[in-house]
């Protein structure tokens, strides 16, 4: 091959690659340009989808964004009703012990001119058995002891004494009385234990 034919080969490689640029050209001209309805229309058809799009996102927006208020107002009203149910949670106990502290007032106010011991007695029983009374309507259950079995969920060991063979383990006496408030122990009866 002579210098000749490479350089007449060269030319006729670059018409043949500028034919094909031209072409490929034209393909992607006609590619790339449709027609001004088709663009207009599917700009207008996007358009509507971001308009809907960010409606709803508004929409899904103010939801939260009042949900969150709502939840919020929940939680500071359930607050609220804790704080007063704390304070003044123990108002109806008291309400109730108070009828029996105006009875206290007349005992002791009776005990100063009286002369007859067994009246006092009777006055501070039937006191004593109205305040019992008040304790058993709000839930409060005197703990039995003397006698059962020791429970250290029930009772609290404070002494041992040796008391023979059928006593051992069991309450022989009481120091303590011990309460539930329903089924919970509020205070342990305090007992002497047979060994």
């Amino acid at each position: 091959m002579t210098k000749c034919d490479k350089t007449k080969t060269t030319a006729d490689n670059q018409q043949v690659e500028s034919e094909n640029k031209e072409v490929k050209q034209e393909e992607t001209t006609t590619v790339e340009t449709p027609d001004a309805d088709k663009v207009a229309e599917g700009d207008v058809a996007e358009a509507d989808k971001m308009a809907q799009a960010n409606k709803e996102a508004e929409e899904w927006k103010d939801k939260y964004l009042r949900l969150s208020a709502e939840f919020d107002n929940y939680r500071k009203r359930t607050l609220r009703e804790k704080m007063d149910l704390i304070e003044s949670g123990g108002e109806d106990v008291i309400k109730s012990m108070l009828s029996v502290m105006d009875d206290f007032d007349r005992a002791l106010s009776a005990m100063q001119s009286a002369t007859d011991v067994a009246s006092v007695r009777e006055g501070v029983e039937l006191i004593w058995q109205k305040m019992r009374d008040a304790l058993k309507a709000k839930g409060v259950n005197e703990i039995e002891a003397k006698g059962e079995v020791l429970d250290t969920d029930l009772h609290e060991a404070v002494a041992k004494f040796p008391a023979g063979e059928e006593q051992k383990g069991k309450v022989i006496d009481v120091v303590q009385k011990g309460y539930k408030l329903k089924e919970k122990v509020i205070r342990y009866a305090k007992v002497v234990v047979g060994e």
